[in-house]
């Protein structure tokens, strides 16, 4: 589909306004020095890597693929498969350097380019490629940067070793699994010793998992792919963590890990000792683990508990090094932090994120007030008071190493990043194309829940106009929609141009207004989001009189694409059509870590995933409804529109569906404009 319209063509274009910026920032651990990664311009894909000197204020080209890859096509099909894989679980889009990993100086970094390993000598300024044993996956440079780890097939290798490390035993050694790098938050699975003498690596046997299967109808001559896929209910990869010596040597680490299946994060804390955090099956418990390298034996440091859910806190479990351990500490009310138990003072911030120290305090992003803002703040772990480091609405983010405070603010009026410390301030070079739109979504709380929403109207809306309503909606465990952030408003502005009040609302299940706010979905996703959303609507129109909800359509994907279903399926007499991407239809059939968390095993709630189940509910469907869906989509299967479908066809139920061959869950390269062309089309259509 041609995409016709001078805003979704430049959102494409651009990688919805993307490309160009810098990401993947990281600080030297002296804190002065800075490698990003950013294309040439706005309408250039292809991620290069640069180095910037924060004493002079000069940045360096390092790494540029066109010269050292002149001929790669930058087709994610030439990725090896298990990158492609991760670059889905991390939602990662970028071409040329998607990631890369530096020494704690930046003095090397290594990266791969369609499976070619490449090792970049920053103080020299040379690039070099290395020979490897095959299509080479996540590479890291030991401490000193002489070598360089690298997964390759199924095996874990170091450079310039071309045999293995890891055993040829069946199991995939040095990855993370499907569970732990799409809802763990831990994308890695292998780590240097700070001596580089051995590896601490991931050992993943997926045997006993069910296998999931893609075929291309648009490709019939090409073999169908498939991975192994931990479904609810079902089993889990076995995950083992193993000491590898670059002399031989091999050493597991043994925890209950019976009880604690889930590994949720790794790291060496010396050469004698390696931090762990595990998980039991619910995540309903979270340990803090001391091993031994040498013999493997682990000991509890820390244990924090929920009778609902830990909900992550990133950053937390650690151990500061003074050897306190830092917990969240969750009330009713807000999320806070512990140090060796005793809740610190954090009074009046949600802490989101502890992302390090600086000048002997913590670093954290919070919530203060509404949740519209995020903002930064140094909380001392000795009781002070908490300083706030940025100002103003918006989005507030923060990097710190050496001294060194990397402030990235994002608000209403375009985003800066600003890097501060001994070695000097420089501003961060951003070469994305300037936003369209300068949105003032108007923000309110409504209900006695005290919903976050926003309101979006046309540029040239006159009072007193009539319009029909977009919910643009997720709605879903994890995801802040109502945000002061400006590039998630360009789109809903461009929808309010083409005719509607575009409503967004965070229901109970989202995050960042209070833990109880966020339970609320705790064993039953459907009817809460259900009843927040209506309420919210008839809320707003009562300030909003233009709001004409007797046309009320709703948008979504993913969980938002599951909501929409649901919209139209359960509560017709609000919701008058739907367009439903990507859809979790039978949360049966989603992922044991994401869809266990909130609503426990099925055999222990078979009648909250029976509500939550949406393809009995097909004969009721009265309203219009597009079903959406990538038929390469390996984190909700297609499967899921498919037997909706087919349940809605059964019953005589007319709908559409939009397949999208070769497509995965995410929709870049243009995809999620035509999509929306799409969307707009059968809104006009079916709201009149």
């Amino acid at each position: 589909m041609t995409i016709t319209d001078p805003f979704l063509s430049l959102s494409a274009r651009t990688g919805r306004f993307g490309f160009g910026a810098p990401r993947a920032t990281v600080l030297s651990e002296d804190g002065t020095r800075l490698l990003l990664l950013r294309s040439t311009g706005a309408e250039d894909q292809v991620d290069r890597l640069h180095l910037l000197d924060l004493a002079t204020g000069e940045e360096r080209l390092v790494a540029d693929p066109a010269a050292l890859a002149p001929h790669r096509t930058g087709d994610p099909a030439d990725l090896p498969a298990v990158e492609r894989r991760l670059r889905e679980r991390i939602r990662l889009t970028a071409a040329g350097i998607g990631s890369y990993a530096a020494t704690a100086d930046l003095a090397v970094a290594a990266f791969v380019l369609d499976g070619r390993l490449y090792r970049a000598d920053t103080t020299a300024g040379t690039c070099a490629e290395l020979p490897v044993a095959g299509p080479a996956f996540d590479p890291r440079p030991d401490p000193a940067g002489h070598r360089v780890a690298y997964v390759a097939g199924d095996a874990l290798y170091a450079t310039p070793d071309l045999l293995p490390l890891s055993p040829a035993d069946g199991a995939r050694w040095g990855v993370a699994e499907f569970a732990a790098a799409e809802e763990l938050g831990r994308s890695r699975g292998h780590w240097w010793r700070p001596d580089g003498g051995a590896l601490l690596a991931a050992r993943v046997d997926e045997s006993d998992l069910p296998r999931r299967h893609f075929a291309d109808p648009a490709r019939p001559d090409e073999q169908p792919e498939d991975f192994a896929y931990p479904q609810a209910g079902g089993p889990n990869a076995d995950v083992q963590l193993w000491v590898l010596g670059l002399d031989g040597a091999r050493v597991r680490l043994r925890w209950d890990d019976t009880e604690f299946p889930y590994l949720c994060a790794a790291e060496w804390a010396g050469t004698d000792e390696i931090l762990l955090t595990v998980a039991d099956r619910l995540q309903q418990n979270v340990l803090l683990l001391s091993a031994d390298p040498a013999t493997g034996a682990s000991s509890e440091l820390s244990r924090t508990t929920d009778a609902f859910w830990v909900d992550d806190l990133p950053g937390t479990p650690a151990r500061l090094d003074d050897g306190r351990l830092l917990t969240v500490h969750d009330t009713p009310d807000a999320r806070g932090l512990a140090l060796d138990g005793k809740p610190l003072d954090t009074t009046g911030l949600q802490i989101r994120r502890v992302v390090g120290r600086l000048h002997g305090r913590l670093l954290c992003e919070t919530g203060e007030g509404d949740p519209f803002d995020q903002h930064v703040h140094l909380v001392d772990p000795d009781g002070g008071p908490a300083e706030r480091l940025s100002d103003g609405p918006g989005v507030h983010s923060a990097l710190a190493a050496g001294g060194t405070l990397l402030l990235t603010s994002a608000g209403p009026d375009g985003v800066r990043r600003r890097a501060t410390g001994p070695a000097g301030t420089a501003q961060l070079t951003d070469l994305s194309a300037a936003l369209p739109y300068v949105v003032r979504p108007q923000l309110a709380r409504v209900t006695e829940l005290a919903l976050p929403t926003a309101v979006v109207y046309p540029r040239d809306h006159a009072p007193g106009r009539r319009l029909p309503v977009l919910l643009d909606v997720y709605g879903g465990p994890g995801h802040q929609a109502v945000a002061n952030e400006p590039r998630r408003w360009q789109l809903r502005q461009w929808w309010a141009d083409q005719g509607f009040a575009v409503v967004t609302t965070d229901n109970r299940g989202t995050p960042f207004v209070s833990p109880t706010f966020t339970r609320a979905i705790f064993r039953r996703f459907s009817q809460v989001a259900l009843d927040d959303q209506v309420a919210a609507l008839q809320a707003l129109a009562v300030d909003h009189p233009d709001l004409d909800l007797g046309r009320v359509g709703v948008r979504g994907w993913s969980y938002g694409g599951y909501f929409a279903a649901l919209a139209v399926l359960r509560r017709p007499d609000v919701f008058h059509a739907a367009c439903a991407g990507a859809p979790p239809t039978d949360f049966r059939r989603y992922d044991t870590a994401y869809t266990e968390r909130y609503l426990d095993l099925p055999q222990q709630n078979p009648g909250g995933y029976a509500a939550d189940d949406l393809i009995p509910d097909a004969p009721s469907l009265t309203r219009p409804l597009l079903l959406i869906h990538g038929l390469a989509d390996d984190n909700v299967h297609p499967s899921h529109t498919l037997l909706l479908s087919q349940a809605l066809t059964r019953a005589g139920r007319a709908h559409s569906v939009l397949p999208l061959p070769g497509v995965t869950h995410m929709t870049p390269g243009g995809v999620q404009e035509q999509v929306t062309q799409a969307e707009l089309a059968f809104l006009r259509s079916s709201l009149g």
